[in-house]
């Protein structure tokens, strides 16, 4: 019963098969090899369009360079107070931005809404050389409450951004998770609603590390291969993340693999719905958000069960309530969620 994070599965099979494969002979080094021009090529392939795709080990490294790219070190990036970019990456982006600042907007479900980024940029500007410039948007997809941005949303969000002149970046961690969620396709979601650069992440979806950054225009990606480097995420052997995601690629497998998580993560909320326990959140990715008395969940964690509490200072809960966080993924199974609910039913 462990559903602290899909960080916390193993590697999909496949990705460990990729790796090993990889592992035969000898490959030039730093990207230069023949599975990250295959993945460069795929990934053009998947997105209907030319993009410029950089392939590094960690969603940190990919949003934090991302935004560096397109932010100057005097800009501001507007992203919802939860993101994990605002609250779960040390800095990253700041330090690597050489000093860009993170702004964090309100929002319900985890989302900025189009009103609240136009409030956010109509008190912006103004008071230069004073005031820091609002340059990027950055929003979450899913998000880290696990709701998905539709396509109507997305759009009202760049439109409102590239009319200030605001990059708009993608953290990707969960976007195949999105994507099955929606059924639309990868350029519906991203460049074809006005999003400028992606975090393409694959870890969560079953790779052991593999991230990437995708700019939908290639000017925009002048200099990322130096930014990289600099940063000290070019990895030498870097055919062991082009070949994890040549694997996750392959045969839409990613896709598969996501669509599992969030099959298990629709499974696990219904059955908790049914024993009087119904999400926070609208379960629209992989996360499933539950109230539960203190006495249960110590009755689960004994039991062995595993997941996060996390903090919950808006839902106003009682002192004898917490607010657990249950992840799925492409490895959760069906017997792990019905005793998990068996417990809390019989608790």
């Amino acid at each position: 019963m462990n559903f602290l994070s899909d960080n916390t599965a193993p590697a999909a099979p496949a990705i460990v098969d990729a790796i090993v494969q990889a592992n035969n002979g000898f490959a030039p080094g730093y990207g230069d090899d023949d599975w990250t021009r295959s993945v460069e090529r795929r990934l053009s392939e998947i997105f209907e369009r030319e993009v410029a795709a950089f392939l590094v080990p960690t969603g940190t490294a990919a949003n934090a360079l991302a935004l560096a790219q397109v932010t100057p070190p005097w800009g501001v990036v507007l992203c919802h107070a939860d993101s994990h970019i605002a609250t779960d990456e040390c800095g990253a982006p700041e330090f690597f931005g050489g000093g860009l600042k993170l702004i964090g907007l309100p929002g319900e479900d985890g989302k900025v809404a189009a009103k609240t980024l136009e409030g956010a940029l109509a008190g912006n500007g103004g008071h230069s050389p004073h005031q820091m410039i609002a340059s990027a948007l950055s929003i979450t997809q899913a998000s880290e409450v696990g709701t998905v941005y539709r396509l109507d949303e997305i759009a009202a969000l760049c439109e409102i951004a590239h009319e200030r002149s605001l990059a708009v970046h993608m953290d990707g961690a969960r976007f195949a998770n999105a994507l099955v969620r929606l059924g639309v396709t990868p350029a519906q979601i991203t460049w074809q609603s006005g999003v400028d650069v992606l975090s393409f992440g694959a870890t969560k979806t079953g790779a052991l590390a593999a991230e990437a950054v995708v700019f939908f225009d290639p000017a925009r990606a002048a200099f990322m291969a130096e930014r990289r480097k600099r940063a000290g995420l070019l990895l030498s052997k870097h055919r062991f993340i082009a070949a994890q995601f040549a694997a996750i690629l392959a045969e839409s497998r990613w896709l598969t693999l996501a669509r599992h998580a969030n099959v298990m993560a629709d499974r696990l909320s219904g059955k908790l719905a049914a024993v009087g326990l119904a999400p926070v959140w609208p379960v629209e990715a992989n996360l499933v958000f539950v109230v539960l008395p203190r006495a249960l969940d110590a009755r689960l964690k004994a039991a062995g069960a595993r997941y996060y509490v996390r903090p919950s200072a808006s839902l106003n809960l009682g002192v004898d309530q917490i607010l657990a966080r249950l992840v799925t993924s492409f490895a959760t199974q069906e017997s792990e969620i019905d005793h998990f609910v068996h417990l809390c039913k019989n608790s």
